[in-house]
């Protein structure tokens, strides 16, 4: 990577380290990443469905004649994941293939949504009436979560982009214009206590970011990496641009 060397020139060696220490840490935080994405494919997927159930029964379908017809004409994650707990639960109850459903989708929303419904089968309540009720609650709380999602993702990055990216350039440019290291200036001193700052601020930022989309514990394997970059961005460009 360009300018790596630069890091050894100002004593910042270590650096290096925080490099390979968050490569691997992305490599660990993008499972965590690809489960989530999947899990609100299927939360969000969750309303249309227990609609068509709702439809179903009111057409006069039983319960487990609507689930399989939704099975058979939806192609979506939720309903493959439906089809595939009926497979596996095919020589036991029905109940046990709501069960494992909700398990293999692994969503506390959809295990929610399934205890209701075992208990409203149990008190032989109106499944057409809860579930269209469900479907209009579930999709009001989704629509609620992906605009808070957006709202504070876009804040985070912000964050992110200011505290990591922007200040370290803007720093480095003011300190190489007017304490050029090619003009004899001696700011070695100044400039680990620089990258020191903007490691840990970085750090903090990105944690912060973290926090505000509940997503603390995915992004502590980001955080070496985000140290790095802020130093990177500051020894750089002042090397650079006081040359």
């Amino acid at each position: 990577m360009f300018g790596l060397w630069i890091l050894d020139l100002y004593g910042l060696a270590w650096a290096n380290w925080l490099l390979l220490i968050g490569l691997a840490g992305i490599g660990g935080a993008v499972p965590p990443i690809i489960e989530r994405i999947r899990r609100r494919k299927i939360e969000n997927a969750l309303p249309s469905l227990l609609e068509t159930l709702s439809d179903s029964i009111g057409a006069g379908q039983g319960f487990q004649q609507a689930v399989q017809g939704a099975v058979t004409t939806r192609d979506d994650l939720i309903a493959k994941l439906f089809a595939q707990a009926l497979d596996e639960s095919h020589a036991s109850s029905f109940d046990s293939a709501l069960s494992r459903f909700a398990v293999l989708t692994r969503s506390a929303q959809i295990q929610r949504v399934i205890h209701l419904l075992n208990t409203a089968i149990e008190q032989d309540a109106d499944l057409k009436d809860i579930l269209f009720r469900l479907s209009l609650d579930y999709e009001r709380l989704n629509d609620l979560m992906n605009k808070r999602e957006s709202e504070m993702l876009g804040r985070s990055i912000l964050i992110l982009m200011f505290i990591c990216v922007g200040l370290p350039l803007l720093i480095a440019f003011i300190v190489g214009l007017f304490a050029p290291w090619s003009g004899g200036f001696q700011v070695t001193a100044i400039n680990n206590m620089f990258a020191l700052f903007f490691c840990a601020t970085s750090m903090l930022s990105a944690a912060v970011g973290g926090r505000m989309l509940g997503r603390m514990k995915d992004v502590l394997w980001t955080l070496p990496f985000w140290g790095f970059l802020a130093i990177y961005l500051y020894i750089v460009p002042y090397y650079l641009i006081g040359g």
